[in-house]
C-alpha cells in the first residue's frame, strides 16, 4: 500500500500489491509516502472518524533516528493521541520498522485480527512538523477511505478523491456545516429571539414581530444543521445515540413551536394563558436541551479547542446578558 500526499490540501490513495493477508489473519501492510520532515500514518477507525480511531505513525527524530508507535487518537487534539495505547494488535512474527529511502519514507507492520479483514475504514494524515516527547504535532493534510483488503480486491483498484466507487471519503466539510449551522440557529439565534420576547415587551409590536422573525431564521438554519446531521449519519453511521436522539428531540420541540404559532388563540381566549405556559416552558426546554447538545457535539465530534473557544464565549455572553436583563426586570 503506498500513500503520498499529492498537494497540502489534496491527499490520494494507491493501492498496490504491497499489503498481505495470510490464513491466520495477520495482515502485513507497507506504508510508503514521499518525506523531508514530519511524521506520516495510518489510523483503523470503526467508523471511519478519527476519534476512537487506533494509529500507526512513522517519523525520522532530528537525530536520524526512525520511530515506529502506535497512537489512540482519544479526539483531534495533540493532548489526545496517546502514544503506546490503542486497539490494534501487532502480530509478534516481525517488529514494526520504518525506513528512509531516498526522498521516501517507509512504515512496514504487522496486524493480528481475530477474522479475516475485508472492508475497513482507513484513515491517512501526515505533518511536516515531528513529534516532540512522543506528542504528534497537528496534521498538515488528511483524508479517509474505505479499504477492501479481500484478496485480490484491491490489486486493481485506484482510490483518489474522485473515484467515488472504489472510497468513501469521511465528509469532514458536512460535519462542519451541522455543527455550524446547530450552533449559530440554536444555540445563537432562537436564544436571542426568546431574549427580545422575554425583556423587550415594552416595544410593542416591535418585540413581537422581531420575535417572530429572528425565531423562524433560526429554526430554519436549525433545520439544515439537523438535516446535515442526518447525512453525515447516513454517510458514516456514527454509534453517538445520545447527540441523535437529542437532536430528534430538540427537533421535535422546535417543531411544535413553530405549529403552536399558527394556532395561537386570541388574547381574549379563556385559553390563552395556557397556550402562554406551553409556549414558553417548552420553548425553554427546546434551549436548554439544544445547549447541551451543541456542547456534546462539539465533544464526540472532536472539534477542538477552537470550536470550544467560540461556543464557550457565545453561551457566556448570552448567560450573562439574561442575567443583567433579568435582575433588571424584576427591578423595573
Amino acid at each position: 500500500m503506498v500513500w503520498s500526499p499529492k498537494s497540502a490540501t489534496n491527499a490520494y490513495l494507491d493501492t498496490l500489491k504491497l499489503h498481505s493477508q495470510n490464513q491466520d489473519n495477520i495482515l502485513s501492510i507497507v506504508l510508503s509516502s514521499p518525506y523531508t520532515s514530519g511524521w506520516v500514518g495510518i489510523a483503523f477507525s470503526n467508523d471511519g472518524m478519527m476519534t476512537g480511531s487506533s494509529a500507526m505513525v512513522g517519523w525520522i527524530g532530528n537525530e536520524g533516528r526512525a520511530y515506529i508507535k502506535q497512537f489512540y487518537l482519544g479526539g483531534q487534539t495533540s493532548s489526545q493521541a496517546v502514544v503506546n495505547k490503542g486497539n490494534l494488535l501487532l502480530s509478534s512474527d516481525a517488529a514494526p520498522s520504518v525506513v528512509l529511502y531516498g526522498a521516501s519514507i517507509y512504515l512496514a507492520f504487522q496486524l493480528k485480527f481475530q477474522a479475516p479483514v475485508t472492508r475497513q475504514a482507513l484513515l491517512f494524515a501526515y505533518s511536516t512538523t515531528p513529534p516532540m516527547n512522543y506528542r504528534l504535532t497537528e496534521h498538515d493534510d488528511k483524508t479517509s477511505v474505505s479499504f477492501d483488503f479481500s484478496p485480490g480486491a484491491s490489486a486493481s483498484t485506484s482510490t483518489s478523491p474522485s473515484s467515488s466507487s472504489s472510497s468513501s471519503f469521511y465528509p469532514y466539510e458536512l460535519k462542519r456545516n451541522h455543527g455550524a449551522l446547530a450552533m449559530f440557529g440554536w444555540g445563537v439565534l432562537l436564544p436571542v429571539g426568546a431574549i427580545v420576547a422575554r425583556y423587550f415587551r415594552r416595544r410593542d409590536p416591535l418585540w413581537y414581530h422581531l420575535h417572530v422573525i429572528i425565531q423562524f431564521v433560526g429554526f430554519l438554519i436549525g433545520l439544515a444543521g439537523a438535516v446535515a446531521g442526518i447525512a453525515l449519519y447516513n454517510r458514516v453511521h456514527s454509534n453517538f445515540t445520545t447527540h441523535r436522539g437529542l437532536g430528534v428531540f430538540i427537533l421535535v420541540l422546535g417543531s411544535l413551536q413553530v405549529i403552536a404559532f399558527f394556532l395561537r388563540p386570541d388574547k381574549e381566549s379563556k385559553i390563552r394563558k395556557y397556550w402562554n405556559w406551553y409556549h414558553h416552558w417548552v420553548g425553554r426546554l427546546a434551549l436548554f436541551l439544544a445547549a447541551v447538545n451543541i456542547a456534546l457535539g462539539i465533544q464526540i465530534g472532536g472539534a477542538g479547542d477552537t470550536w470550544k473557544a467560540v461556543y464557550g464565549i457565545l453561551l457566556a455572553v448570552i448567560l450573562i446578558s439574561v442575567t443583567v436583563l433579568e435582575i433588571a426586570f424584576w427591578v423595573r
